[in-house]
């Protein structure tokens, strides 16, 4: 039984996948069924899920798609390392407003499960609306909030630490990914009641 802290070490934003393993549409409704279990604001419930696996279809999504902003001399994944299924969180604006929550909540919840089931995946949220729009037949009172891409990663991600403030994730001539991140010193912030003052340590 895997515990929580390796399922959070483990869901690494992957953008590069096996093609040949599919994920199916069954695989996709069970992380929807997480994210239905997740609390909501006001318990609102606003976020909807478009879960995609045909295989025609994730070919139209994935070029409405932006990978890996800092990595400007790649262009993204090569059609045998594309995701095989995806996940449109919408919002519901018939049924609220202000989804940021949810959306944070219910999107790392899945993802979660994704890595319990063996997959991976990336949030994007560099995405063609309009097209995706038209290609989906996404119209009001639905908006898109976040795109999951998921499928089983061939890339191995790393944790480093920051170094000089630099958040620019990288590659290494293996291809390996790094991520920096900060030390947990770095975020901790106290309170002095003496002072009444914060600090650091």
């Amino acid at each position: 039984m895997k515990i929580l802290s390796d399922l959070v070490l483990k869901s690494r934003s992957y953008r590069r996948f096996d093609s040949k393993v599919k994920v199916t549409k069954e695989t996709l409704i069970q992380l929807i069924e997480l994210a239905r279990l997740c609390p909501s604001g006001r318990n609102q419930q606003a976020l909807k899920f478009l879960p995609i696996s045909d295989q025609k279809l994730c070919d139209k999504v994935f070029p409405n798609l932006a990978w890996a902003g800092y990595l400007n001399d790649w262009s993204g994944p090569k059609p045998e390392e594309q995701p095989t299924g995806y996940v449109i969180i919408l919002g519901d604006h018939s049924l609220g407003t202000n989804f940021a929550t949810d959306l944070g909540i219910t999107a790392q919840t899945m993802m979660l499960g994704a890595v319990e089931a063996g997959l991976g995946g990336c949030m994007i949220a560099s995405v063609n609306k309009e097209s995706l729009n038209q290609l989906l037949g996404i119209s009001d009172p639905y908006d898109i909030q976040l795109v999951l891409a998921l499928g089983k990663p061939i890339e191995e991600v790393v944790i480093d630490p920051m170094e000089n403030g630099n958040i620019r994730y990288w590659r290494d001539e293996q291809q390996v990914h790094h991520v920096p991140k900060r030390s947990v010193e770095e975020l901790v912030i106290f309170f002095d009641p003496v002072t009444n003052m914060l600090s650091k340590g």
